[in-house]
Parts: structure tokens; C-alpha cells; sequence
């Protein structure tokens, strides 16, 4: 072999290994686990610490703190119950039985700890054609 194929190919594999390792810690970083209620409820320990977006219903009332504005309230799905915190302004449809995603990392006591702006509650009654179904004029 040549010296400028032993060039080449060494350059080859560290622009390769480089960009390896810059995808493998870019998609690390962001990688993030969207479960429903249920399953998290399921498997809490090999979802401890990991960023996860959790499906599910408000379950019940949630409390709210004025002064700091924290929010404590659970979620359910499938007769699964977990409970959630969150800081911050929530949106007008965060209410009881509304359907919400929430984005945060699952504490070792078992509660979501919801990241800022980290809450998306749905409101299907307000998009839903007359009758239920898709509207088609």
C-alpha cells in the first residue's frame, strides 16, 4: 500500500468515527420516550430519569399553589393513575378530564416532573364536527 493510500484511509475512518460520535451524542441528548399512562405506570424503573412525553386524562381537580404557581394533579389511562408537577402557566384547556400530553423526566418518587412549557392539553369538542365524525362539505 502507498503512502497516500494510507492517508486516505486513515482519514477516512476519523472523519467517520467523528461523525459517529458527534450523531450518537446529538440523538442521545434529544431523545426522548412518548408513552401512555399505562405503560409508564408499568415499567417506572427503566423510565427513572429519561425524558419522556406521557400521554393521558387530568384525573380529578388540580391543586395550584397562587404564589409559585405550581400545579400537582394526576393523570390516568386505562385505570392507570400517576402523578405529575408542573411550574409555570398552563393552557386555558388544562382542566379536569382534559386530554394532555406533558414533557419531563420520571423522579425516583415516582411523579413526573414537568419541564417548563411542557404541558399540551387537548380539546377535541371544540374541532369535532356536529355528530362526532368528519365533516365533508
Amino acid at each position: 500500500m502507498s503512502k497516500k493510500s494510507v492517508r486516505v484511509s486513515v482519514s477516512v475512518v476519523v472523519l467517520l468515527s467523528a461523525l459517529s460520535w458527534l450523531m450518537f451524542t446529538t440523538i442521545s441528548e434529544g431523545a426522548e420516550y412518548y408513552k401512555m399512562v399505562d405503560e409508564v405506570v408499568a415499567a417506572p424503573e427503566a423510565l427513572q430519569g429519561k425524558r419522556l412525553q406521557v400521554h393521558g386524562y387530568v384525573r380529578g381537580v388540580p391543586s395550584v399553589n397562587p404564589k409559585t404557581l405550581e400545579y400537582r394533579f394526576q393523570m390516568h389511562n386505562n385505570g392507570q393513575v400517576i402523578s405529575a408537577v408542573y411550574t409555570g402557566l398552563v393552557p386555558d384547556t388544562f382542566k379536569e378530564d382534559a386530554e394532555v400530553v406533558v414533557k419531563g423526566r420520571l423522579g425516583e418518587d415516582g411523579v413526573i416532573h414537568i419541564e417548563r412549557d411542557g404541558i399540551m392539553a387537548k380539546c377535541p369538542s371544540k374541532y369535532e364536527a356536529e355528530g362526532g365524525g368528519p365533516s365533508i362539505r
